[in-house]
């Protein structure tokens, strides 16, 4: 349930369109429904200005498909994250306008398309290209939150100039997602090139002695740039969250 569902559903009432008690039957679920496995938050898009996101890994697909289809009731897009793909097609088969995208790991069913609410351009950086999966986990929920995304891919540390060449387009961004695995330098060398906000993604990518993106984790953390924010490793949602709450600041929705 959306606020502008709400607002609709008041608006109705009050016009004497609606009566108070099929109303009522409309904001039952408010805040939550209990699935008896899940207790799905109805409330989540009033307080926090997106609904509730399914994460992916650990569900069943049916409990999946089970979840998305109250959500798509309530009026709500649905967003699952962290989705393999064998699950993705056994839950196409309950919700067959699931849109899967591979890249990201991401299944959605957008029921309307997310109104543009930022104060600018959210730039989503990765240092390599094993490092797209979250990149593109980070872009696409950006965008589905109403961001507009540019994306700059291949960036590492590793051959800089790659990076240097589209610093014209990276002064342009309003905030930077910088996805690196390996040692995780590239958040620190972009954040020394701009004055914006940088949030820093550690992914899993790399040798043993990276311990599944803990190096990169304690790279980041350890930044010597000023303004670097770090999420947990491979957390491209919880990045593209956080610059969509930065990125509303502008319009004084923060």
């Amino acid at each position: 349930m959306t606020e502008k569902n709400i607002r609709e559903i008041l608006d109705l009432v009050a016009a004497g369109g609606l009566s108070p008690d099929r109303a009522l039957a409309r904001l039952k679920h408010l805040p939550f429904e209990d699935l008896g496995f899940a207790r799905l938050d109805h409330h989540r898009g009033l307080r926090r200005g997106a609904p509730e996101v399914i994460f992916g890994e650990g569900k069943s697909a049916d409990q999946i498909a089970a979840i998305g289809k109250r959500m798509l009731a309530a009026g709500v897009n649905l967003l699952i994250t962290r989705l393999a793909p064998e699950k993705a097609r056994a839950i196409k088969r309950k919700l067959r306008t699931l849109d899967y995208r591979p890249d990201a790991r991401i299944g959605m069913i957008i029921r309307e398309r997310p109104e543009v609410r930022s104060h600018g351009t959210v730039m989503v950086l990765s240092a390599g290209t094993s490092d797209i999966p979250v990149a593109e986990e980070a872009a696409l929920c950006a965008e589905l939150f109403g961001n507009p995304v540019e994306r700059l891919y291949d960036v590492g540390v590793a051959g800089l100039h790659r990076l240097t060449a589209n610093a014209e387009l990276i002064q342009r961004a309003s905030l930077l997602i910088v996805v690196a695995g390996m040692e995780g330098a590239l958040p620190s060398v972009v954040a020394g090139l701009v004055d914006k906000p940088v949030i820093a993604v550690p992914t899993s990518v790399g040798y043993g002695a990276s311990f599944g993106g803990v190096a990169a984790l304690l790279g980041m953390l350890n930044s010597c740039a000023s303004g670097v924010t770090v999420v947990n490793i491979d957390n491209g949602f919880g990045a593209a969250f956080a610059a969509t709450m930065i990125n509303r600041v502008g319009l004084g929705r923060g």
